[in-house]
């Protein structure tokens, strides 16, 4: 889970690893009928984190890098909301669940500072 400080700026990078991370994460869920639809948003919302963020970077004006800068901030936001929910019915699963969280709240700060920088300019 950890990155190597090389990588710890390259968020095209530390995205994509932190989408396979929530991948990896998800299959240790077990499935039943209260997991399955958190699984399938908690995906959704983790590796949408970085699939914005490569779409942001080949932004055709200002404006539209900010809004995909944005909706990879939300989309982050919505992850830590996926895996405290995770936390209930997969108690075992808690302190992997508060790593990954703590990864997307630094997300959530990131592209919102990026967000705040742009609007600036």
């Amino acid at each position: 889970m950890k990155n190597n400080k090389k990588n710890n700026y390259d968020l095209e990078e530390r995205t994509a690893k932190f989408g396979e991370d929530i991948i990896k994460f998800a299959k240790k869920i077990s499935r039943n009928p209260i997991t399955i639809p958190i699984i399938t948003q908690l995906i959704k919302a983790g590796t949408s984190i970085g699939a914005n963020y490569c779409e942001a970077t080949e932004a055709e004006s200002k404006k539209d890098f900010s809004h995909k800068i944005a909706i990879s901030k939300k989309e982050a936001k919505e992850t830590k909301f996926w895996l405290r929910m995770v936390a209930t019915p997969e108690p075992k699963l808690r302190d992997e669940a508060k790593e990954l969280w703590q990864e997307a709240q630094e997300f959530n700060l990131i592209f919102g500072k990026i967000r705040r920088t742009c609007s600036k300019k």
